[in-house]
């Protein structure tokens, strides 16, 4: 085992340092994950002791050792043994001259390492859902500011009808107030193994328990709540990988949100839309060969983290599916690795998008600029339903609004402005239904929102209520 002390001139991953706060990194740090191994030690070793296995001196003197994590004396035992666990057992026992033998009495490693396991799951998305809860009073408050003002809605990347600001911030917000209820779900549900032994049937705790009243189970329930968690009621000698693979999905959604929300910010601060942007700092660089770009880096950032999410599923897939009879060791290595990364990397995604939507750039001009020169062939839909309604013929409006629409767009293409009002209010066919003020009024598409606006509102209303 190497001994070195890690910096930068070696390989450490980006979420060493880079990705993810300083909370989070320390809930996957190794001293944590130890002290958490110490916490399930002693909640075995104070249930064995009201049994009577262990005594009260012995239960003290482990009790007052439970945080004296020692990283070098562990590592040193574990290049002898190879046994990471173990050693950690053996340094704590080290450390307890009274009470260090009776530590891990009927315990099988998973016994140990499965529980802390959960406890370091449920920890870990008790953060993640401290930072989505702000991202999405964020979203709330920007959707009340922006219900009610009117943007070009696009659909194939091309200009569809209009919506509003809100409304389509209402979509993202949707879609995390989704994320939310299942990291909820998930979070709630987060179980540890218990301590049911080598292959999940409790018969080392039954042998120990042989000349007494207590049952395994009744046992198994003494130190489940001392650590405040539930345990599943069947297991082999680890907990169902299935859990993992939850856990994981939960945080691949949430990933998927947002980056849907910031690759439709990227589209929108391009040029050619020019209507948001994420925040760019003063001293800012762009590009290392072009001075004046304004690249949105934080929202490429979030996509990048976010793809690479998506895969880690179904690393916990297979750890589930291939987990043969009562428990292979192919799981062990890609588990060190796959938590960290994936809380890390939703971790930094979150704040991220926090970061980016407390400073986000609308540009009231450009949007109004887009409806007036997209907006009329929105609002061409309106004015076939107003045909129809006093007896054209919706299939010949529908051509001949057509015709009409494809000569503005080359005009407008070309760079001029959008001649359709003129076109649409001078055709006689039309006029013969719906006069040529009435046609030009219809053509404001000011108005056609529907409730988008209304909707929006009670959806920010919504999430402030479950999410507070």
């Amino acid at each position: 085992m190497d001994d070195q002390m890690f910096d930068h001139t070696t390989f450490i991953s980006p979420f060493t340092w880079r990705y993810g706060s300083r909370a989070m990194r320390q809930v996957w740090s190794q001293e944590y994950q130890r002290a958490l191994w110490r916490q399930v030690w002693v909640a075995l070793a104070a249930a064995q002791a009201e049994v009577g296995l262990v005594t009260a001196q012995q239960l003290a003197d482990v009790q007052a050792h439970s945080r004296d994590v020692d990283l070098v004396r562990a590592r040193a035992i574990e290049a002898e043994i190879h046994h990471d666990l173990m050693a950690e057992l053996r340094t704590f026992a080290e450390q307890c001259p009274v009470g260090g033998g009776i530590l891990h009495l009927g315990a099988t490693s998973a016994d140990i390492q499965d529980n802390a396991d959960a406890l370091r799951l449920r920890k870990a998305l008790e953060l993640v859902l401290d930072t989505l809860r702000d991202l999405l009073f964020r979203l709330a408050d920007l959707v009340d500011t922006w219900a009610d003002t009117v943007c070009m809605g696009f659909t194939h990347i091309q200009p569809a009808e209009p919506v509003t600001v809100g409304y389509r911030l209402a979509q993202y917000m949707q879609d995390l107030l989704a994320d939310w209820g299942e990291l909820v779900r998930v979070r709630d549900v987060i179980r540890g193994k218990g301590i049911k032994g080598a292959v999940g049937t409790m018969a080392s705790y039954a042998e120990l328990l042989r000349e007494t009243t207590w049952t395994p189970a009744a046992l198994e329930a003494r130190v489940m709540a001392e650590l405040d968690l539930g345990a599943f009621p069947v297991t082999t000698q680890i907990y169902p990988r299935k859990q993992d693979w939850l856990v994981l999905n939960a945080l691949a959604g949430v990933a998927a949100s947002l980056h849907k929300m910031t690759f439709d910010i990227r589209l929108l601060q391009s040029p050619p839309f020019g209507e948001w942007a994420e925040p760019f700092r003063e001293k800012q660089v762009g590009s290392s060969a072009m001075p004046f770009k304004r690249n949105p880096v934080q929202a490429e950032k979030i996509g990048s983290l976010a793809r690479w999410v998506a895969g880690l599923p179904r690393v916990a897939w297979d750890n589930a599916a291939l987990s043969l009879l009562e428990r292979t060791l192919d799981d062990s290595a890609n588990r060190r690795a796959v938590f960290p990364v994936a809380f890390l990397a939703v971790d930094e995604i979150v704040h991220a998008a926090l970061r980016l939507l407390e400073n986000l750039q609308i540009d009231r001009e450009a949007v109004a600029r887009n409806v007036a020169l997209y907006g009329t062939f929105a609002a061409v839909e309106r004015l076939l339903m107003a045909l129809g309604k006093v007896g054209a013929d919706r299939q010949v409006m529908h051509e001949r609004l057509r015709e009409h629409s494809m000569r503005a767009w080359q005009q407008v293409r070309a760079g001029g402005a959008n001649p359709l009002p003129d076109m649409l209010s001078a055709d006689e066919e039309i006029m013969r239904y719906v006069p040529a003020k009435e046609v030009r009024a219809l053509l404001d598409v000011g108005s056609y929102v529907g409730d988008a606006p209304e909707r929006a509102q009670a959806l920010a209303v919504q999430v402030r209520e479950v999410v507070r």
